[in-house]
């Protein structure tokens, strides 16, 4: 996949889960927090430009504050320039009911109209790309040329984060839109159980 939509792919996952760009005002402090069962698929169009190839993440349950091993590859037949939008969706399972989680102070079922302005914002332009992506010469700035993409198995610590009260324990599934100019380039769904202790 291009490096933006791994980028952007894992960005959906991560920031959801540790808030990179999110100013949530009411939260209370959680010691652990465990993820379960995280699964993927891809939920474009078949004539889709971006796809994930694959995406694995380890340990099942991630912990966190902890070590998570991520790997990931996929492909973009065409370039990724700004602006590409993203449109979250994010559900959790109330009653056996999948309800929709409005979004509240860019968490939850969100609009980011530039996932570039969020990666410039995330690592600012002139910088070097953090590692493992710097070592493996993966960009982290848009423009992405089109073409194949991967991430070998690299190591991650995810440091202990505030998360919002209703953004606990439970069946959550997220799903991220990638597009550009109106038109979809690519889709990805993640489903996964949030624990905290």
């Amino acid at each position: 996949m291009s490096s933006s939509k791994l980028l952007v792919s894992l960005w959906t996952v991560l920031c959801f889960l540790m808030q990179a760009t999110c100013n949530v005002q009411i939260r209370r402090p959680l010691t652990i927090v465990k993820l379960v069962g995280f699964s993927w698929e891809n939920c474009g169009k078949p004539g889709d430009p971006s796809v994930m190839k694959t995406l694995d993440l380890s340990p099942d349950p991630i912990p966190i504050p902890g070590n998570l091993q991520a790997s990931a590859s996929g492909t973009t037949s065409v370039a990724l320039v700004s602006p590409l939008s993203v449109n979250v969706t994010l559900e959790k399972e109330v009653a056996g009911i999948w309800v929709k989680v409005p979004c509240l102070e860019e968490i939850g079922s969100c609009h980011y109209p530039d996932a570039c302005d969020i990666l410039n914002q995330l690592i600012p332009p002139g910088q070097d790309c953090p590692e493992p992506l710097h070592t493996y010469g993966l960009p982290c700035h848009c423009p992405f040329k089109a073409g194949d993409y991967s991430l070998p198995q690299s190591d991650f610590y995810l440091p202990q984060i505030d998360l919002p009260f209703w953004l606990t324990n439970g069946q959550y599934r997220v799903q991220g839109v990638l597009g550009s100019m109106d038109k979809e380039l690519g889709c990805l769904k993640v489903s996964l159980s949030v624990h905290s202790l």
